[in-house]
């Protein structure tokens, strides 16, 4: 098991790496994450939801994704409360306090999935969240230790260095471990290390002698390194773009979800992508992107607090182009309906009128994954997936933007300008991408963007590559009971 002493310390990237090391060397390995939360999340082939990152540690493995490799994912809808899915559907509506009273409910689950991926796979590779230092977490955890004491397995700590006091983190983690905890901390990794190793030994050797426990690599910082993001919106800035890219920007809605969508066009050679976040103003750009939303209503009223509704009409009369996607989608009809309290209150809120169409919130999420042939008006294979709890229906529909394998989806508006889309990852192929940009006013003869999956299998065997040089791998073998195989030429 893989935690960390902070949240984005690098767990989803290092099991990442360690399952494409593991799978090249021909072991049978699998990702399991017991609990996670975050608002990417990807549909997996038995039909549900799982978090982004175990769907990429699933590629990292040759592995379709599976519900067993993620069976609790929190999708938070507030502050204070998330959506609870349990085996890739939806089971609850719940506040912290709600929550923790819930999860002898969520052990279940989690040991049910664990137990079936070691009866199928030799060696799994577990991910925590968060930190296992969490005090006030402790009782009752599935996440970190408490999940690691009730199945008896090691587990490494990594930490991140570029955010600073990496010692001290990882003395503190083990300070605030109980003696069973700390016995099963086997090793440390330090990620995300610049400059001179040298520079670092002495306080390695201090970390060692303090601790009794060895560093197992100290990983360098991947500058370039492309993998799908688990939660936060990058941080990471792109190289500047030429003066004659296409400008794209995306509004940083307050619950955004997937935004992983933008992905390719952030990594387009021809697209300048800027997220603008509360407080910011509207830049000029080509196109403007309404993201997924995990709260469409909530998040719309924050748009207009902005003062971004106007923004949009004004871009739009000046010739630009609107895109939504998923709950971006459903702002753009008339109206968004919420008579059962799916999102929060009951009530109906005015969307932005630009389709002629409504979406009507239910309690039963849709959850597929897609492919199609067609986007606009030209033949390009678009791949994706489904994620929504609306049903949208209107005239707009028979104007749509996408042919699916089961029939049309989305709608554009009559004037060309404004389009939207149920599909997620619709910028994920290179020609369903260059057709929506060519739409949004890209020059033809531009350097062309290459499919998002080439661009991950890349960034993990890049990973892979990192690790194999600068982990110990033989004690990580040693660890999961493998004799010691040789890495890939």
């Amino acid at each position: 098991m893989v935690q960390g002493t902070t949240s984005d310390a690098g767990k989803s990237v290092l099991v990442a790496g360690l399952a494409r090391v593991l799978h090249r060397r021909g072991l049978s390995v699998v990702p399991f994450k017991p609990q996670n939360m975050a608002l990417n999340s990807a549909v997996t082939m038995d039909g549900g939801e799982i978090g982004r990152a175990q769907a990429l540690q699933a590629a990292a493995c040759g592995l379709a994704p599976h519900t067993d490799m993620n069976p609790v994912l929190l999708k938070p809808s507030s502050d204070q409360g998330a959506q609870v899915i349990i085996h890739g559907r939806p089971a609850a509506e719940l506040d912290a306090r709600a929550y923790h009273d819930y999860k002898p409910v969520a052990r279940e689950a989690v040991l049910a999935s664990h137990g079936r991926l070691t009866a199928q796979y030799d060696h799994v590779l577990v991910e925590g969240a968060g930190s296992p230092a969490e005090i006030n977490l402790r009782a009752g955890d599935i996440a970190n230790m408490g999940f690691a004491e009730a199945v008896d397995c090691p587990v490494i700590l990594v930490a991140d260095i570029d955010r600073g006091g990496v010692f001290a983190h990882l003395v503190g983690t083990l300070a605030l471990l109980s003696e069973t905890e700390r016995a099963r901390v086997r090793g440390f990794v330090i990620n995300r290390f610049r400059g001179d190793i040298g520079l670092l030994q002495s306080g390695l050797d201090w970390l060692e002698q303090e601790t009794g426990k060895p560093v197992l690599g100290v990983i360098p910082y991947l500058h370039g390194l492309y993998l799908d993001a688990e939660d936060a919106l990058p941080r990471e800035a792109m190289p500047e773009k030429t003066a004659d890219a296409l400008k794209v920007v995306v509004p940083a809605l307050p619950r955004i979800s997937n935004h992983t969508d933008f992905d390719p066009l952030r990594l387009h050679p021809a697209v300048d992508l800027r997220f603008v976040g509360p407080g910011e103003s509207l830049q000029p750009a080509d196109l403007v992107i309404l993201p997924g939303s995990k709260s469409v209503r909530a998040d719309l009223a924050w748009l207009r607090e902005q003062g971004w509704e106007e923004a949009l009409r004004q871009h739009v009369r000046y010739g630009g182009k609107v895109l939504g996607i998923c709950g971006g989608f459903q702002m753009l009809g008339h109206a968004v309906h919420d008579p059962d309290g799916v999102e929060g209150q009951p009530g109906s809120t005015p969307a932005l009128g630009w389709l002629d169409l409504e979406t009507r919130l239910a309690p039963e999420k849709h959850l597929e994954r897609v492919r199609g042939d067609r986007v606009l008006d030209r033949e390009a294979g678009v791949e994706g997936y489904e994620i929504h709890a609306g049903v949208t229906s209107g005239p707009g529909l028979e104007r749509p933007l996408l042919q699916l394998e089961h029939g049309p989806d989305g709608a554009r508006s009559t004037d060309d300008a404004v389009a939207g889309t149920y599909v997620h990852g619709v910028f994920d192929t290179s020609d369903a991408a260059e057709a929506l940009l060519q739409w949004a006013g890209m020059r033809s003869g531009m350097e062309k963007g290459e499919d998002l999956a080439t661009a991950r299998e890349r960034g993990l065997e890049r990973l892979a590559d990192s690790l194999e040089e600068h982990l110990d791998m033989n004690c990580i073998l040693t660890l999961l009971q493998v004799e010691s195989t040789e890495p890939v030429a």
